[in-house]
């Protein structure tokens, strides 16, 4: 009984005092942890910045206008200028590829319908031109029926990057 007596206020108080430490260190583990959250974002945010920097300029390249201005030169057949631009709207995209990491999945899938939307837009221009003929032929086709589209792809995935770059700030 005497035993018990001295035993009993021993394993209460062994067991306060772990309780204690372990609350201790899970506080201290949250608390680095935040401090590290912290100082990888200092240093994340900029670096999301210029992936969202990037790829509105990818879209904005490869806008028609824009892609096929940079793109076409005097006396290119349609078919040199269909190659130059697949050529052009693959090369921005795949150049631009690792700044998946730092965006949304979300946002990833708008650009990837962007580029793919665009490759669908000239290869369909494409195919109703003569191979032969002049680039502006061929150019003119690809403006006129993205103006008639209500919202490209390309705007929209805009749209969004501009929209997810307002929700982190």
């Amino acid at each position: 009984m005497e035993i018990l007596k001295i035993i009993l206020p021993a394993l209460l108080v062994l067991l306060t005092a772990y309780l204690l430490i372990d609350k201790l260190l899970r506080n201290e583990e949250k608390r680095r942890n935040f401090e590290l959250r912290k100082k990888n974002n200092a240093t994340l945010t900029p670096i999301r910045l210029r992936a969202y920097e990037r790829l509105i300029l990818v879209l904005e390249r490869t806008t028609p206008s824009n892609l096929i201005l940079s793109v076409a030169k005097p006396q290119m057949t349609n078919l040199e200028l269909h190659t130059q631009l697949l050529a052009s709207i693959r090369e921005e995209f795949s150049h631009n590829m690792s700044q998946q990491i730092y965006v949304s999945d979300e946002i990833w899938n708008y650009m990837r319908s962007a580029q793919e939307s665009l490759l669908r837009l000239v290869n369909s221009c494409a195919s109703e031109c003569k191979s032969a003929e002049s680039a502006s032929v061929l150019a003119e086709k690809i403006i006129q029926v993205y103006r008639m589209s209500e919202q490209s792809p390309s705007e929209l995935a805009m749209e969004k990057l501009k929209k997810e770059v307002r929700l982190l700030f």
